[in-house]
């Protein structure tokens, strides 16, 4: 990372951005269509940062300064409503999440934009009347809340994963692309309790365990069990899970 770009830079924050968005511009194919390089976009144009000349697919950067190994489970994002209005319009860009220490990149992870929903976007508190931008509401965007199909690495504890490999994962997440907010937020939902069952094989009720905390998340919903029923037959038909016999799945 070439941190000389940051030298007439006095906030952290623009620091940050400056280094890291070169990096990416130098560094990074398209993971839609596999093309060479992305192109920058002019600052705060409010589509994304960068966009694919071949696929037309915008894109966002968010980074972090950190050692972990892994990504961690929340990251700042900009004005709550902004965000919240670009995830109900379907007009988000995909989110690249960087983390990065000692000048080198460790972490780099696609997030597809048809994984976002409502329900992982946390508001933070207003800004105190002495900020300078008193009253203004930020948010934070709950990785932590994404299904594991949907963080893609392009580089995972400073190991950088084949391009293939990213593209074919990017691919295969494309089935899972839901144009209404409510029914990608059921599916999102569901596809993480199968994350959380810590076996390749699994029964209904393994997943019916879940309920209670399905019902607190969608309570205008009376049927959960057949809403849970109707996510597992769509993961099935799009390959992510293979049907064994009656209340009986394996993961693929």
């Amino acid at each position: 990372m070439n941190f000389d770009l940051a030298k007439d830079y006095h906030s952290a924050t623009q620091k940050a951005r400056v280094v890291t968005e070169d990096w990416l511009g130098r560094n990074m194919f398209c993971p839609v269509c596999g093309a060479p390089m992305l192109r920058h976009y002019v600052a705060n144009k409010p589509v994304g940062d960068f966009f694919c000349e071949n696929c037309k697919a915008d894109f966002e950067l968010k980074s972090k300064e950190s050692k972990n190994v892994a990504i961690n489970n929340k990251i700042a994002d900009g004005a709550y409503s902004t965000m919240i209005e670009r995830i109900t319009s379907l007009k988000n860009p995909h989110l690249f999440v960087m983390t990065h220490a000692e000048s080198m990149v460790n972490n780099l992870i696609i997030i597809p934009n048809y994984f976002f929903v409502p329900s992982i976007i946390n508001k933070r508190p207003p800004l105190k009347d002495t900020a300078r931008r008193a009253g203004w509401v930020g948010c934070n965007i709950e990785i932590g809340s994404i299904p594991e199909s949907g963080k893609i690495y392009i580089i995972k504890n400073s190991n950088e994963e084949d391009k293939l490999k990213v593209l074919d994962q990017f691919q295969r997440t494309i089935s899972l692309r839901k144009n209404k907010i409510e029914t990608r937020g059921w599916l999102m939902d569901v596809l993480i309790c199968v994350e959380r069952i810590h076996k390749t094989e699994f029964s209904l009720k393994h997943v019916y365990s879940f309920i209670d905390e399905l019902r607190l998340k969608h309570p205008d919903n009376n049927n959960i069990e057949a809403k849970i029923r109707q996510q597992l037959q769509f993961l099935r038909d799009k390959g992510f899970l293979e049907f064994l016999s009656r209340g009986w799945y394996r993961k693929l």
